[in-house]
């Protein structure tokens, strides 16, 4: 009976909470251009033929905790467009940086190469949607990640949530919004200075949720407001348009959830997004496609419940491996397109970009796994004066659009896979929670040995700025 109990209580705590070893080591260095010497951002650091990996930030730098069971396998450092660099664990030299030489493929000599293959960016993209059910799991995994929530202004941060979660997934072919799952393991830092910039959101708050509330963000005073209040509508507002359930069941997965009705990477995907082939590369040894996106014949939009987001645009890059058409990487924007929302992002936004999306998969077991997700949108907060007179009266009273206008960021690097159906037959017995706006309590044994996105020289400098100043929910 103990010894029943004992093994239910490791299998839990390695399949949901991650147990870690006390024998471990950390490698850390940075990883850079051969020939320019600068950084290169987003480089995959893992141990071959492992779930084990992390990237390097945009500083070209990385921290990677391995278990000793793997100090005799191999490291590897690629990235798209170089060649790799592989050292044993045992002899890695963390007092020298990690040079990567570019290597690339003939276009002409790949697109010749067979005649029965795709020659189009369109074609190539449409093989590669149609594939999508042989290159993702089949079988369903755990992923365990760690997660950096920011919001800021142009000068500095304004929000900050550090966490560690575990994703579910039972499978490609099963709908993610009933068989995805997130859970918020822990917190490592959670900072909130949005408190004055916040009436937008609270206007927002009292028309959904008070009856015949129709009161202007600009008619607010912030003393006449209870702190509780104000942070109840913080809250409403951050689930409604940065919960991580928008970024893993929404429209913007776009490769995961391309099997759903009306997804932007669909069956009708060239009615709104055109694609061109660039050119070929190489990334870890293996040739890929680098595929231009562009506008098509209609607009994009999102269908976003109570919140205009459509009349979009796509912009940006896919990168399709060419043996068996598995998509590496997507770069991908939504740029205001329709007049409606041209108006509506110059004068809410300041910005015509209003989302910017980066996803990257792992290749393991012969199946594309997410590796790191990065999102950007521009947030409404307090939207100030908006009449035609606005940047007379905004330079007479000093405003600083630096400070006025808002975007929200959310990396989450993936840095472990789980497969084994025991472990995650007894995870999926626990409570799973995705909310990352409530903080939890600092467990500082948890975080000694997990594997994080390492902060940039700006970020740090920002986040210590951030964490000497009051916080709203402390109060």
């Amino acid at each position: 009976m103990k010894y029943g109990r004992l093994k239910y209580f490791l299998i839990l705590s390695i399949g949901f909470f991650s147990i870690h070893s006390y024998a471990q080591t950390e490698l850390k260095s940075k990883v850079v251009d051969f020939l320019t010497y600068m950084p290169i951002e987003s480089a995959s650091v893992y141990v071959k033929n492992t779930t084990v990996g992390s990237i390097s930030n945009s500083d070209g730098k990385f921290a990677l905790v391995v278990p000793r069971e793997f100090e005799n396998d191999t490291l590897v450092v690629s990235s798209i467009g170089y060649k790799s660099f592989k050292t044993a664990i045992k002899d890695f030299d963390a007092t020298s940086d990690i040079f990567l030489e570019e290597e690339v493929a003939s276009l002409d000599e790949i697109v010749l190469i067979a005649e029965t293959r795709p020659k189009t960016g369109n074609d190539i993209v449409v093989k590669a949607i149609e594939r999508l059910s042989k290159n993702l799991p089949e079988l369903p995994y755990l992923q365990k990640g760690f997660l950096r929530h920011k919001e800021r202004n142009k000068k500095e941060y304004k929000w900050l949530i550090e966490s560690a979660i575990t994703l579910y997934d039972s499978s490609y072919a099963s709908g993610a919004k009933n068989n995805l799952k997130i859970n918020v393991d822990e917190t490592r830092k959670s900072y909130d200075l949005r408190d004055v910039d916040s009436l937008f959101v609270y206007s927002s708050y009292l028309r959904y949720h008070a009856h015949k509330v129709n009161i202007r963000s600009r008619n607010l005073i912030r003393d006449t407001i209870e702190t509780a209040t104000l942070v109840s509508a913080i809250k409403w507002n951050d689930e409604r348009v940065n919960g991580l359930d928008h970024l893993f069941r929404g429209k913007l997965n776009l490769v995961r959830n391309s099997n759903v009705s009306q997804a932007l990477f669909g069956s009708e995907i060239l009615d709104t997004h055109q694609f061109e082939l660039d050119t070929i590369l190489v990334d870890d040894g293996k040739k890929l496609y680098k595929i231009k996106i562009s506008k098509s014949t209609d607009f994009i939009g999102l269908d976003t419940e109570n919140i205009y987001n459509e009349g979009f645009e796509a912009k940006g890059w896919i990168y399709i491996y060419w043996d068996n058409y598995a998509i590496k990487k997507i770069e991908y924007e939504l740029i205001a397109a329709s007049d409606a929302q041209k108006k509506r992002s110059k004068s809410l936004f300041d910005t015509q970009i209003n989302h910017k999306l980066v996803i990257t998969y792992k290749e393991f077991d012969g199946k594309m796994y997410p590796n790191y997700l990065y999102y950007e949108a521009p947030k409404l907060v307090n939207i100030g004066d908006r009449s035609s007179d606005r940047e007379k009266n905004e330079q007479e009273q000093g405003v600083d659009k630096a400070e006025q206008f808002y975007y929200t960021i959310q990396e989450i690097v993936f840095t472990e896979i789980i497969q084994d159906p025991e472990i995650i037959a007894q995870a999926l017995q626990a409570d799973w929670s995705e909310d990352i706006f409530s903080s939890k309590p600092y467990n500082q044994e948890f975080w000694k040995n997990y594997n994080v996105l390492l902060e940039s020289a700006e970020e740090e400098k920002l986040i210590q700025d951030l964490s000497k100043r009051a916080t709203l929910f402390k109060q």
